[in-house]
């Protein structure tokens, strides 16, 4: 019974998920179609293929609007018998524009001015409003002044239409338009010729005939004239035969019969989509009651005992990892107690995190509340030398815990040394070769975890305070609680600390191995500056990082000096074309546009060509090896 009852809540979970993504399209990766402002060819007259949606864009009032037009320049193209007419989901449209090639950008692109709402972001205005007919990147660079992350109502932004006009003298075919289209899933390219009439030999020429298109991809459709496509009749009333001839005026007229059949149509979704909702509510609420009462009959009756001694509890949770039972020890809660003096404060490290000694071994002790199953699956395909080893793990089902064992890294975290104060009241100092061999064992664990791993691990948490040092002042990643294996995903549960997170996981939730090079950046800009990478005043680092490069080379170092660290300045292992090149990888990591950012085998490389390191290519891969300097 309960198989089911999970099976039909998690179905009709699935349909309302469904249902609130079906005109959710993947967000295609391109900053336009290039061109040649030829006189003769741009600017032109053309259209895009539009569809009704809802919400917000079921009535001609409000597409008229977004696109900048009248309705009646909508009908006309369309064959909408009235301004006035309702639009049915789906319903195709096309709209009328006027293409230009822009000689600043060399995009073709007509331009529509839209102005920002609440809640809007670039992503969400290409793909929703505009349906995929332009991208947030393409927006990104027909507006340089403006900072997605920093909208505010009222800013005005232009929204490139992707576009082209036909070259009428490249081509045997007559082409009047090339209509701008988006391709849907079910979409071919000889299924689109025939629905629009148009030369299948000559859309693969215009499109390339060997391109693997995908979905909310643009392509461009070569026509001699507009099709006329059949306005859908929505859900027609059934006839009552007592009163045809009372109705027989109103049967008559097809508008009156559009009207009803659209009204019919949304009543008749209305109420299923009502229906749903109200049945996974009492679903949800009846499946509350039953765990509220059975945490109330656990209280009260001991649990059952069986096995060795574990819990019934303990068993399920037990089963959740079962793949890493072959691979760490695990340890009983008991001896966690014992290491830790019962998890007394004299023992805790940071957070959450306690130092123990268990046979005779010192360890990292992490608790945690029950969420450590995906970390165990991830900790378990790693295994490199610049990330924190895991040792074992244990469950403790009385509150529900869980805790990680680490190896113990002894000198702590980075942060600490950069920002912190140690014991003798005394900033801890670095000097540039150490930061330098810091940066380089960061990246090459970030390098591995992102080349090495399958399917890739995206850390989504690097930060100097995830960074830990050993007795050799060797960096080690830790705390994986945040990462997710395999990446390009899109997520609306924004995670993670502020100064290092990336722009395009703010502002859209895309999950990529970029974010982690663009936090990289961030790191590599602490070290060099010694600075916090947020201050008290809610200002980012990063922002600063392009400003210091600016100007001549005179110039370029004597604000480098001024920016970064006292004790590198004042040191005499300070190699200021060394920081130079540094400070020019951390820029290279933090462009605004992922697609722009190095990966993290272009920054090792980059980061090895330092004075003072080499570069050793062995059997076991990358390492950086110190010698003197030159």
């Amino acid at each position: 019974m309960k198989k089911i009852e999970n099976f039909f809540f998690s179905f009709l979970l699935l349909l309302l998920i469904l249902s609130s993504l079906h005109n959710l399209q993947a967000q295609p990766s391109t900053r336009g179609y290039t061109c040649t402002p030829t006189p003769s060819t741009y600017p032109c007259q053309t259209y895009v293929h539009y569809r009704a949606q809802s919400p917000g864009f079921l009535d001609l009032a409000n597409i008229s609007d977004l696109f900048l037009l009248s309705r009646l320049m909508i009908t006309k193209p369309n064959n909408i018998s009235s301004p006035t007419s309702p639009l049915l989901p789906e319903q195709s449209l096309f709209i009328p524009i006027t293409c230009s090639c822009d000689s600043k950008f060399s995009i073709s692109f007509s331009n529509l001015t839209y102005t920002i709402q609440k809640g809007d972001t670039f992503y969400l205005v290409s793909s929703h409003n505009f349906q995929n007919l332009t991208t947030f990147q393409s927006v990104q660079v027909v507006n340089p002044s403006l900072v997605p992350t920093k909208l505010e109502v009222g800013d005005q932004v232009i929204f490139p239409i992707f576009c082209k006009c036909p070259d009428k003298t490249s081509t045997e075919v007559q082409t009047n338009y090339l209509i701008t289209y988006v391709l849907q899933p079910s979409d071919t390219l000889p299924k689109i010729a025939t629905k629009f009439e148009s030369n299948l030999k000559l859309l693969k020429e215009i499109n390339g005939e060997n391109q693997n298109f995908s979905s909310s991809e643009t392509i461009f459709i070569p026509v001699t004239k507009l099709p006329i496509f059949p306005q859908p009749t929505g859900v027609s009333p059934v006839p009552d035969t007592t009163k045809q001839q009372q109705n027989s005026t109103v049967s008559d007229n097809p508008r009156s019969s559009v009207n009803k059949g659209v009204v019919v149509g949304l009543a008749i979704g209305l109420g299923i989509t009502v229906f749903l909702l109200i049945l996974l509510i009492l679903i949800m609420g009846f499946r509350f009651y039953k765990e509220l009462c059975r945490k109330k009959e656990d209280k009260r009756v001991n649990k059952y005992q069986f096995g060795k001694g574990k819990s019934f509890d303990e068993e399920n949770l037990m089963a959740d990892v079962s793949d890493c039972l072959d691979k760490y020890r695990v340890y009983g809660i008991q001896d966690l107690r014992e290491a830790t003096s019962g998890f007394s404060q004299s023992s805790l490290i940071h957070g959450s995190v306690y130092k123990g000694c268990i046979g005779g071994e010192v360890y990292a002790i992490k608790r945690m509340k029950w969420n450590a199953c995906e970390e165990l699956k991830i900790l378990q395909k790693v295994n490199h030398g610049n990330l924190v080893k895991l040792e074992g793990f244990c469950i403790d089902p009385q509150d529900d815990n869980c805790y990680l064992i680490y190896e113990f890294v002894a000198n702590g975290s980075l942060h600490s040394w950069l920002h912190g104060e140690s014991n003798t009241g005394a900033k801890k100092k670095l000097d540039w070769k150490t930061r330098l061999r810091i940066a380089i064992d960061v990246a090459n664990g970030l390098q591995y975890i992102h080349e090495h791993t399958r399917p890739t691990v995206v850390h989504k948490d690097v930060k100097t305070s995830n960074i830990l040092l050993d007795g050799n002042m060797r960096a080690k990643i830790a705390n994986f609680g945040l990462a997710k294996s395999g990446c390009n995903a899109i997520t609306m549960n924004i995670v993670g600390t502020q100064g290092y997170i990336a722009p395009e996981y703010l502002e859209d939730g895309i999950v990529t191995t970029k974010m982690d090079v663009f936090a990289f950046g961030v790191i590599l800009l602490e070290i060099i500056s010694g600075k916090e990478a947020i201050d008290e005043e809610g200002k980012v680092l990063w922002t600063d990082a392009q400003k210091v490069l600016e100007g001549k080379e005179d110039e370029k170092h004597e604000r480098l000096k001024k920016w970064m660290d006292l004790d590198l300045v004042n040191g005499e292992s300070c190699m200021l074309e060394s920081i130079t090149n540094v400070i020019a990888v951390a820029a290279a990591c933090l462009q605004r546009e992922a697609s722009r950012r190095p990966n993290m085998v272009e920054v090792v490389y980059a980061l090895c060509k330092s004075d003072n390191f080499y570069i050793d290519y062995s059997e076991d891969g990358l390492s950086v090896t110190p010698v003197l300097a030159r």
